[in-house]
């Protein structure tokens, strides 16, 4: 894997920008603001609209249970808490990726 790093405080706009000129499958936002129900969304509805709906979002942050489900509802993968071991993300965008190869055969 091959991770870009666009740094703090990026708008969704930036994001979104970022993840369609490097041709990214997936994006990964860490949210501590408590701006989930915000955020997570608005990227993914920016990607959408320059014909990327195909790229995973995932994360993680602090996120109640249930912002985590109605995030879910619209799209977002599978977040992730604080103290999450980054070997469960990777397990998780592979298992994604293994899906998505059996899905376009």
């Amino acid at each position: 894997m091959e991770v870009i790093y666009t740094g703090l405080h990026q708008t969704p706009e930036m994001i979104a920008s970022a993840a369609v000129q490097e041709d990214v499958d997936v994006v990964g936002l860490s949210i501590l603001s408590g701006a989930h129900m915000t955020l997570f969304p608005r990227v993914r509805e920016l990607l959408r609209k320059a014909g990327r709906d195909d790229i995973l979002i995932t994360g993680g942050g602090i996120i109640p249970k249930e912002d985590i489900e109605a995030l879910r509802e619209q799209g977002i993968g599978q977040l992730f808490g604080p103290g999450t071991p980054t070997s469960a993300l990777i397990d998780y965008i592979k298992e994604w990726f293994a899906e998505r190869e059996q899905q376009e055969a």
